[in-house]
């Protein structure tokens, strides 16, 4: 009964929350109804199965793009015989005066994936190194093997925490060139890594160093001693490579929208990597009304706060260890194998993350909406009673 009692009442906040969210929509001139699969708590919830899961196994935004992101695709569907050349350069305009950039200093990429190969690739010189931490992002050492190039790996602190002055010694010690790849906030951890630890060392300007910083999640954040490295670009910076998605706070996963930001010397050499901006007349239109979707940004982060904090509680009662989230996912501790708890969780209608080795007794789970997350939380509850978590 007690447990049934502290759903009922996190259904209730539940359903306050999101009619303000929805409130605010609608008084910024976003089409309510339009966000009927949005994270509503007016809206009717169909119990999910093993056949239609909960898909929380992949940090995508499950929101689903904004109305207006969504109508400007659409509309782009009649005229995507052409080429989006002028698009593109409104885009990489509007993106350039977001950054505070000159136009040369932006480069459109097929997501932020094609950003990170192209600046392995731009950079694999004979004899250069990455350098990176042991839990990250995959991509970087992933591109780095197809490119040939030395890997080193820095073990991690407490905490699955960057060791920067490893990091920092990984570089020093090295007689060649090295490519440091850093993402901030990290994934599968969603922990950050305080920009008063990342500022010093670029501005210090380590010799044939150039540092690669992906903040995917950035727009996530909420701890204060996060600083993108958008303002070292900006006001000079020459060994630092800023990489943006448009698949999280935009939820554009699906149409492969990405850039760099980095000087224009810079953006010059990776252009030589990628395909030319030849990014899909749909995610160009998508992406520049989701720029101007202020009310939805708002209500994405909103949202993702609120499933975070739902499932935060679930674990903080359980129990649970996990690691401070920044991101539009948790990395929680295990108690059973992860294999299992996956399988339990699949059969219970929920995909989770994979697993990421060294941290093998921990699982991500990204974060669903405010209802999906609530029945992530009743079915952690429910798995506790039978010993599997």
């Amino acid at each position: 009964m007690q447990e049934s009692n502290t759903f009922n009442v996190k259904r209730r906040q539940l359903l306050k929350l999101s009619g303000a969210l929805a409130g605010g929509i609608a008084l910024a001139g976003l089409n309510r109804s339009a966000l009927a699969n949005a994270a509503s708590g007016n809206t009717p919830f169909t119990t999910p199965t093993a056949d239609n899961p909960i898909r929380i196994n992949f940090n995508e935004n499950p929101l689903g793009m904004s109305p207006k992101a969504q109508a400007a695709a659409r509309d782009a569907v009649a005229k995507a015989n052409r080429y989006a050349k002028d698009e593109i350069v409104t885009l990489r305009s509007k993106l350039a005066s977001l950054h505070q950039v000159p136009e040369s200093a932006i480069l459109l990429t097929a997501g932020s994936s094609e950003g990170i190969r192209a600046a392995i690739e731009a950079y694999a010189t004979l004899g250069t190194q990455l350098v990176i931490p042991e839990l990250t992002y995959g991509d970087g050492e992933h591109f780095a093997r197809i490119a040939g190039m030395k890997i080193t790996k820095v073990p991690m602190l407490a905490g699955w925490q960057f060791d920067i002055d490893g990091l920092k010694q990984a570089v020093a010690s090295y007689s060649g060139p090295s490519l440091v790849y850093l993402v901030n906030p990290n994934n599968p951890t969603a922990t950050i890594t305080p920009a008063d630890l990342i500022e010093p060392w670029i501005a210090a300007k380590p010799a044939n160093t150039m540092f690669i910083v992906d903040e995917a999640y950035a727009e996530f954040v909420n701890d204060p001693r996060f600083r993108s490295v958008n303002p070292l670009v900006s006001q000079g910076a020459d060994n630092v490579i800023l990489l943006k998605t448009f698949s999280k706070i935009f939820a554009m996963a699906g149409m492969r929208v990405g850039y760099a930001v980095a000087q224009p010397a810079i953006v010059a050499h990776l252009s030589n990597h990628v395909a030319g901006e030849k990014i899909n007349f749909c995610g160009v239109d998508a992406a520049l009304a989701s720029l101007d979707d202020h009310a939805f940004i708002t209500y994405s982060k909103k949202s993702n706060d609120t499933s975070r904090q739902i499932l935060l509680d679930a674990l903080i009662a359980l129990k649970i260890s996990y690691l401070p989230s920044e991101g539009n996912f948790v990395f929680h501790q295990l108690s059973v194998p992860l294999k299992e708890f996956q399988q339990h969780m699949k059969q219970a209608g929920v995909l989770i993350g994979r697993a990421f080795p060294p941290a093998d007794a921990w699982c991500r789970i990204s974060l669903g909406t405010p209802q999906e997350m609530t029945f992530v939380a009743k079915t952690l509850h429910e798995f506790r009673a039978k010993g599997w978590v």
